[in-house]
């Protein structure tokens, strides 16, 4: 099992991104919040999960572990594959859907294509009580400290210094400790443009 990669990104497409580790360039198909943080010619590091099939090899990267554990908890209902369960990440960002499920909102979870009121109904019946164990307070914190340094990453990626990246991500992290990469990732930048 692959369960993650760092590595220069080689390539970027609309539904994949091309990492080389060793020498060897992974596919790795990914959301596109996911492959909007990664910058062609720099390292990455992605959380991953390997599907098999008989007929392929398919690697899935996310911007974090909990992503990617969201992404094996969908396909154990029946009817969600790997691409729907990326679809339903690409849509909904984690915290959003944990909290859909939680709550058993079938509105916001039928606004994923492929998901209908009975697919929803049925994550809703098979997830409830799943979520709730996946998101425990050590795992919080840990998420909160990886967003952190993602985030902090991609902005000295962009060529912000180091120490205005990390303070800037502290700022957004402290008004809202729940939100995703991608949500941090923008209110930095706008956070970083109005400094500018």
């Amino acid at each position: 099992m692959i369960s993650s990669l760092r590595g220069q990104v080689l390539s970027i497409g609309l539904d994949h991104a091309v990492v080389e580790v060793g020498g060897v360039g992974f596919a790795v198909q990914a959301t596109p919040a996911t492959l909007a943080a990664l910058r062609r010619g720099e390292e990455a590091l992605l959380s991953t999960a390997l599907v098999v099939r008989e007929d392929s090899l398919t690697l899935f990267g996310f911007a974090d572990a909990e992503a990617r554990e969201l992404f094996g908890l969908l396909q154990t209902v029946s009817g969600i594959g790997p691409r729907l369960a990326l679809a339903t990440l690409a849509v909904l960002e984690p915290d959003k859907l944990r909290a859909a499920l939680a709550e058993g909102n079938l509105t916001v979870l039928t606004q994923v294509p492929g998901i209908g009121r009975k697919g929803a109904e049925r994550l809703v019946i098979e997830l409830r009580d799943k979520v709730g164990q996946l998101q425990t307070a050590p795992a919080a914190a840990q998420g909160t400290g990886q967003v952190r340094t993602q985030v902090s990453e991609a902005l000295l990626g962009l060529g912000f210094p180091a120490k205005q990246a990390e303070q800037t991500v502290d700022a957004v992290l402290a008004e809202d400790g729940a939100l995703g990469t991608s949500e941090v990732l923008r209110k930095a930048l706008a956070a970083l443009g109005r400094k500018r």
